[in-house]
């Protein structure tokens, strides 16, 4: 699947051509469905620097409302820090429901979970609960998040969004058992919470000790795509990592779920080389690249 790149500093702008540039790919994705579960990315509700930006989900809900006759749109999440409403009222989402009909504001933490049991790279299960409503093949789900870097996993784009999102409160910490297992798991969730759109906003975009005590970087540019692994790809390399190095999108690449080849990713809009930048990482990066070692123990891992 493609993936659409705007060069823009505007939000809405942004996202409504990036959507634009793979719609035919779009209405394939929805088929017949009418619901739709738009995620944001509230890991923490007092920094809006961590947020998505909600001129990026206004544009999302404004290019559905305009096309797809929308039965309801969900706007749903679980935040790591503050609670949800919190969330909605810090960075401005309570506008949402006054200019679309149908807008709904769903505390995931307060609805059905489902039961998943993982395990560790010492072979050793511990379980999580996920929201079943982002399991529910029925939405369309939605991933916009801002591009932003990580403290154990390189880089947190439009699937890890999701996965971690998906986590009921006081269960997500269970993910955190080292470099090797939360790549892996998150990897392993996402075969379950892939979602169908993801976008990723990197108009203001956060670097070094991210995701929530990083810094800005006025990027300039907005990415979508109906296939994840291909865009998460394309938005890593774009900040200047390698791929290949993220673990959760090399797990999903190796079981078939996406291209993480830069190379073999058909891209439209501007080029990938034109908006190609450097971020700077987080101060852990090197250390986190060490679940590349435990993956070749364990034989998971061409040297």
């Amino acid at each position: 699947m493609s993936v659409s790149i705007v060069k823009t500093f505007d939000h809405r702008n942004g996202v409504s051509k990036a959507l634009e540039l793979i719609e035919n790919e779009i209405v394939a994705s929805i088929g017949n469905r009418k619901k739709f579960l738009i995620k944001p990315n509230f890991v923490s509700t007092r920094t809006s620097l961590a947020a998505t930006p909600v001129e990026a989900v206004e544009a999302t809900i404004a290019f559905i409302s305009s096309r797809y006759s929308p039965s309801e749109i969900l706007i749903a999440e679980s935040p790591a820090i503050g609670s949800f409403r919190d969330g909605l009222k810090n960075f401005g989402y309570y506008k949402l429901r006054d200019l679309f009909k149908n807008v709904e504001f769903i505390d995931l933490d307060e609805y059905e979970h489902q039961r998943f049991v993982l395990v560790d790279e010492s072979n050793r299960e511990f379980e999580v609960y996920v929201s079943k409503l982002l399991l529910d093949k029925s939405y369309v789900v939605v991933s916009p998040c801002r591009a932003k870097t990580h403290d154990t996993v390189i880089v947190t784009l439009s699937i890890k969004n999701i996965v971690m999102g998906a986590i009921k409160r006081g269960w997500k910490h269970e993910m955190h058992k080292g470099y090797y297992s939360i790549n892996y798991n998150i990897a392993k969730l996402a075969t379950h919470l892939m979602p169908d759109i993801g976008i990723v906003d990197g108009v203001e975009a956060m670097e070094g000790n991210g995701p929530i005590s990083g810094t800005s970087k006025k990027w300039g540019v907005v990415f979508a795509s109906t296939n994840p692994v291909n865009l998460d790809a394309v938005v890593a390399y774009a900040m200047g990592f390698n791929p290949m190095d993220i673990g959760y999108l090399y797990f999903l690449w190796k079981w078939g779920y996406g291209e993480i080849d830069i190379s073999k990713i058909r891209v439209v809009g501007e080029s990938i080389e034109s908006i190609k930048t450097v971020f700077k990482p987080h101060s852990t990066y090197r250390s986190q690249l060490s679940w590349k070692n435990t993956a070749m123990k364990l034989g998971q891992l061409s040297p």
